[in-house]
């Protein structure tokens, strides 16, 4: 008798906490949606933590982890979805992996997730994310595959956005590819410094507000006239 009596018990308690979970999980589906109204982030991330934890969900995590990123908390996004390659991941978090790891200055990781990406929708924007970080990783060959697409692939009307600046500008994706070949140019053989310097006034004539091309023409023609015996320092 009492083991029927622990076992009614345990039925009971066990409806009781499958009722109470359901409703919280109404409850922060509801404030989920009134926090993505007001445009809170805190509310959302607050929600969707405790949506995972009363119902896990792989898209939950990679909005989670996303809302983390947009907001510039990357190593919160990379905790709640992980640093690791993996072909299941869904778009989105294979966004926020290269972007986040990109973000924390590890060019090598996040190559590794934008390489994912290109391979499932290749396309200009992501070439140059690419080609940008393989030129910081020393491997300029590779860059040079991402650059040659992208020149032949970016619209006259794409835009990249740079930072050098107090305030952040766009310049044309197209004279940034030229920049990053003129890069690529000099980086491999230093002694065509003028066919590098060349590519940057290609690129400042297609876009003349282009300011880190300048930046760099101005860099690379100072190295130009200095004595050689500086240069080998």
């Amino acid at each position: 008798m009492k083991k029927v009596a622990f076992v009614f018990l345990f039925s009971i308690s066990y409806l009781v906490s499958a009722q109470s979970n359901g409703e919280l999980q109404k409850h922060y589906e509801a404030f989920y949606k009134e926090m993505r109204l007001q445009a809170d982030v805190n509310g959302m991330i607050n929600a969707l933590t405790h949506l995972n934890v009363l119902s896990p969900s792989k898209e939950r995590k990679d909005t989670l982890a996303y809302i983390y990123a947009n907001d510039n908390r990357h190593m919160q996004a990379l905790n709640t979805i992980g640093v690791e390659k993996d072909e299941s991941d869904s778009d989105l978090a294979v966004q926020v992996k290269a972007l986040s790891l990109k973000a924390i200055n590890q060019p090598k990781r996040a190559i590794e997730h934008f390489e994912v990406l290109n391979k499932r929708t290749p396309n200009a924007y992501l070439a140059y994310e690419l080609a940008d970080l393989k030129i910081q990783t020393g491997d300029n060959v590779g860059a040079s595959a991402n650059i040659e697409y992208g020149i032949l692939n970016a619209k006259d009307d794409m835009k990249h956005a740079f930072y050098e600046r107090q305030q952040p500008y766009q310049a044309s994706l197209k004279a940034a590819f030229m920049h990053l070949k003129a890069l690529t140019v000099y980086n491999q053989d230093k002694n065509k410094i003028d066919d590098a310097i060349a590519l940057i006034d290609e690129a400042l004539k297609i876009d003349p507000n282009f300011n880190l091309a300048g930046l760099s023409k101005q860099a690379l023609e100072t190295r130009k006239n200095q004595p050689e015996a500086e240069k080998e320092e």
